[in-house]
């Protein structure tokens, strides 16, 4: 496992935008503290905050009222430390598989060489050796998504977090990412959060899963998952933890967790 997974700790943390001169409050009072190593799953409707709260753990924004700390540090800005997979893979067409990987390292001090042997690595680690020349336009959804996360990886940050990572691909892409997130999760040993509509996947994946609710958004509940990984969807255990986590929501939210926005 890795030694450099960080502890995340997010304590009183408020939000709000200015919306036609009010304000309105996007999160309220979120208290949330993730361990080394630890995968959290945070599942909510659209409108509970959860990519915002995601946006202020990587730094995308400063301005908010309470504390974010990653290792006891006040999280400023973006930084190498905390990796980031979009829905979109934000792949640059004109790049191969092994340069878009690559740019993951643009800041850091390893040497030319240390940064080649971290790309091979990466990608041996996300399943795609025999593609470092393939081009963006050359690969399928699902393996330019391996492409995003090894970028996100190869700097080998303390923090990875995952919003919608899998969310514009077809159901059987889907699972099979899901299996392979969690073997690249147990083989780098990285603190991971995953935002996500689908609540089958937070379970799958996360050693708890955060429900969030609505307007402003907050932390509904936290629904430990006590089940040992490599995970058996058609379990009854895996159905009870499910309906357990889908009992937080009422019969209108549930529709809008069944697919993905």
């Amino acid at each position: 496992m890795a030694n450099n997974a960080g502890t995340l700790e997010i304590r009183q943390l408020n939000k709000q935008y200015e919306v036609e001169g009010a304000p309105l409050q996007v999160l309220r009072d979120i208290n949330l503290r993730i361990e080394p190593g630890e995968f959290v799953s945070i599942v909510g409707t659209s409108g509970c905050g959860k990519s915002t709260l995601l946006r202020l753990i990587v730094g995308l924004e400063q301005d908010y009222q309470g504390e974010v700390l990653l290792d006891g540090r006040r999280v400023v800005g973006t930084s190498l430390d905390r990796g980031i997979v979009f829905q979109e893979h934000r792949l640059f067409p004109w790049l191969t598989v092994q340069d878009n990987i690559a740019l993951g390292l643009l800041n850091s001090d390893l040497t030319e060489g240390q940064k080649r042997q971290a790309v091979r690595e990466h990608i041996a680690l996300v399943g795609l050796k025999g593609f470092e020349s393939a081009w963006p336009h050359q690969l399928s959804g699902g393996m330019a998504q391996r492409v995003a996360i090894a970028r996100a990886l190869v700097n080998r940050p303390e923090i990875l977090l995952l919003d919608e990572p899998f969310g514009a691909l077809d159901a059987i892409t889907r699972a099979h990412l899901q299996q392979e997130l969690q073997r690249i999760w147990q083989a780098e040993g990285i603190t991971t959060i995953l935002v996500t509509h689908d609540v089958e996947e937070a379970v799958f994946l996360g050693d708890k899963v955060v429900v969030m609710e609505p307007r402003p958004g907050r932390v509904r509940r936290i629904v430990p998952v006590p089940l040992a990984h490599p995970r058996e969807r058609a379990s009854s255990e895996f159905a009870r933890v499910k309906q357990e986590v889908l009992a937080q929501f009422g019969a209108r939210e549930e529709a809008l967790l069944a697919e993905p926005a």
